[in-house]
């Protein structure tokens, strides 16, 4: 029976009559499933996921108390958000039983992480007294060199980026001592990359492991105001309210963490990094308010539609649900990415975010000379690239080649797509001299 996976996995997510010049991709051809993957959904198809893998708020919220004996989840702002999340993924999320279980363990484990960060901060209130001194935040369009930048610059000791596995295990705190050796780094790791082991072509599109270092909505997933679970699932409700919700708790929680992961693992610096940040830059002021803020920026055509293609494929990684575009279109079609963009322009014409703390890293030049384009940023940014950074970002470049796990292909639309969306970015492109990867020819 491996390999056979019937059902809604094997259809084009969508039609070709539901494609319009508002959308980049409305179809997407899931691929085969890895055949153990396979095989437990074939085996398991007669049984009741939600009954044997319960997902409701209470339930999971009950778990975690009893895994940790503990009972603070330190303020409540969290709670509205986690009963719409949990309601959604349940109601919604149409995840297959493996799916279920690797969402189940995800939520367990950010509600013991509140638990445990609030019974860190009570046996050892001088925690908040930590500074966080002059954070480097790197955002973007998702897909526009964001994550190749953020590797790039963590190769400076200057910096502190906040691993994976401590995003995902923050306590007790690391210690500069044994943090190059903390079994949680393994844990971490395992779980991570049975994500490409679940969708291989995930590989292709976001290295995993426990040691890359983590987007700054990982981090503060464990405010539940974070697209990373979202992200991960089809859960409609709560990206709708996700996407009008007041970000300043959860960017207040993500402080509170850094000063504990910075305790007694000190960082000169941190470098972090996010797309979503681009949404509320404003509010990342507010609680940053000495932050250095790198936007990357990229041809908005290539960039959406690889976005498009990474969601679908890690909504195929959990569930049977066909790809719904229209769902995530405030993300992802070109007027909303557009609007968005604007949006970013017109926040520093009216001095709403500082425009002397914000960088331009563009795109093309990352890919064509990663090196000196490294090394303009860093002037542009007030930063000083020493002899021994810049050795590190060299050789760090040259132990890297492109497509290591293979080449990620996708969908840009037909022609008059490419016109229209054109026309939509103009602004953003004149504005930031964002050069075209894509050309269409009229006629």
């Amino acid at each position: 029976m491996g390999g056979t996976d019937e059902g809604p996995d094997r259809r084009r997510h969508g039609t070709e009559s539901q494609r319009g010049v508002n959308t980049p991709v409305q179809f997407w051809q899931a691929p085969e499933r890895p055949e153990w993957l396979a095989r437990i959904i074939d085996e398991c198809r007669y049984m009741d996921p939600a009954a044997i893998v319960p997902l409701d708020a209470q339930n999971l919220i009950a778990t975690a108390m009893q895994r940790t004996g503990l009972a603070d989840f330190g303020s409540d702002d969290w709670r509205e958000p986690f009963d719409i999340l949990t309601r959604s993924l349940d109601n919604e999320a149409e995840l297959h039983l493996f799916g279920r279980i690797m969402t189940r363990n995800e939520l367990i484990n950010l509600l013991e992480v509140r638990l445990r960060v609030e019974e860190t901060y009570r046996l050892h209130p001088e925690i908040e007294d930590e500074v966080i001194d002059a954070p480097v935040f790197i955002t973007g369009l998702g897909r526009s060199g964001t994550s190749i930048l953020f590797e790039l610059l963590s190769q400076d000791g200057q910096f502190g980026v906040p691993s994976s596995w401590e995003a995902m295990f923050p306590c007790p705190p690391p210690e500069a001592a044994t943090y190059r050796s903390d079994p949680r780094a393994d844990v971490a790791h395992q779980l991570l990359t049975q994500w490409g082991r679940a969708a291989p072509p995930w590989q292709a599109m976001h290295e995993s492991g426990g040691w890359i270092p983590a987007e700054c909505v990982a981090v503060y997933e464990a405010s539940f105001r974070s697209d990373n679970m979202p992200s991960k699932a089809p859960a409609g409700e709560y990206a709708a309210w996700l996407a009008s919700a007041d970000m300043k708790p959860a960017l207040q929680y993500y402080a509170r963490l850094l000063k504990l992961l910075q305790w007694r693992n000190p960082r000169k610096h941190w470098l972090l990094k996010s797309p979503s940040h681009l949404s509320y830059l404003p509010t990342l002021f507010d609680v940053f308010p000495d932050a250095r803020v790198i936007v990357t920026h990229r041809d908005p055509i290539k960039a959406n539609a690889s976005i498009t293609n990474m969601l679908a494929t890690l909504f195929w990684m959990r569930s049977t649900k066909p790809f719904n575009v229209s769902e995530f279109e405030a993300l992802m079609t070109p007027d909303g990415v557009a609007a968005r963009l604007n949006r970013l322009i017109d926040w520093i014409d009216a001095g709403d975010v500082p425009a002397s703390r914000i960088s331009a890293s563009l795109y093309a030049d990352l890919i064509n000379d990663p090196e000196q384009a490294v090394a303009t940023l860093y002037k542009r940014v007030g930063l000083t690239l020493d002899d021994k950074a810049s050795e590190a970002v060299r050789s760090y470049i040259a132990h890297k080649p492109r497509h290591k796990f293979g080449v990620h292909t996708y969908d840009t639309g037909t022609e008059a797509d490419i016109i229209r969306q054109r026309d939509l970015f103009r602004r953003y492109q004149d504005r930031f001299a964002v050069p075209d990867e894509i050309v269409a020819h009229a006629g």
